[in-house]
């Protein structure tokens, strides 16, 4: 049933949108227009780079002239936030090793792929993945379907025999729009997100089995309750 399997950056395999959270509340606060965090988390959790910028535009005009110019700011703070701590998710980098031993694996995700390069470089995954997508490689972003349909045409595959596993409401519907299976991460600690099109709902991906997930594919199709 399912052949492939995309996994999402930020907030999936790396505790990273977060960091980019944080980033934008330095940002602002550096061009004396601070805002809260929870203002922060609507505007980036989940969300494209472009759409992003368009936001911030659209909230704060003269901030940024530029996608590249506020990114470059930004990622300046997220730099400086990413070397104080560790941000490699251990149950998800484990997830998407075990699988690749057996079915193809890659990474979808909005964001720039030098941020992608390095992401795979700290989690050392790289042996392990086709390939991976950032934002320039597709538009428009989540929670437009076009990533996945791009995913699932360099794999070869029809996006039904492909599963994503995402972290956002937006990501989320990137997948399912493109008519792919979805697991949800919903881990402890992050901002809660609208998780109810995921087929599934795991707070740790190393909790994840492909057979187990189909057995219980089957099961919904003849309507036997889950765990008999």
């Amino acid at each position: 049933m399912v052949k492939a399997f995309l996994f999402d950056l930020d907030g999936t395999l790396l505790d990273s949108e977060i960091l980019w959270v944080e980033s934008l509340e330095m940002y602002m606060s550096g061009k004396n227009s601070p805002i809260t965090h929870e203002e922060a988390l609507e505007i980036v959790y989940g969300v494209s780079w472009e759409n992003i910028f368009f936001e911030v535009a659209r909230r704060y005009p003269g901030i940024a002239a530029h996608l590249d110019d506020m990114y470059s700011g930004l990622q300046r703070c997220f730099i400086q936030l990413r070397d104080s701590r560790d941000v490699r998710i251990p149950g998800s980098i484990e997830c998407l090793k075990r699988l690749s031993q057996d079915y193809p694996v890659a990474i979808v995700s909005g964001s720039f792929v030098q941020d992608i390069a390095h992401g795979v470089e700290i989690m050392g995954i790289g042996a392990h993945i086709r390939f991976y997508l950032g934002g320039e490689h597709y538009s428009p972003g989540k929670p437009d379907p076009a990533c996945y349909l791009l995913a699932a045409k360099k794999l070869g595959l029809p996006p039904s025999e492909c599963l994503a596993f995402e972290d956002s409401t937006m990501g989320i519907q990137a997948a399912k729009e493109a008519g792919m299976h979805c697991v949800a991460l919903a881990r402890k600690g992050r901002p809660a997100q609208e998780i109810s099109r995921a087929d599934l709902v795991l707070e740790d991906l190393a909790l994840f089995s492909p057979h187990d997930y189909e057995r219980t594919l089957a099961a919904a199709v003849k309507g036997i309750p889950h765990g008999h």
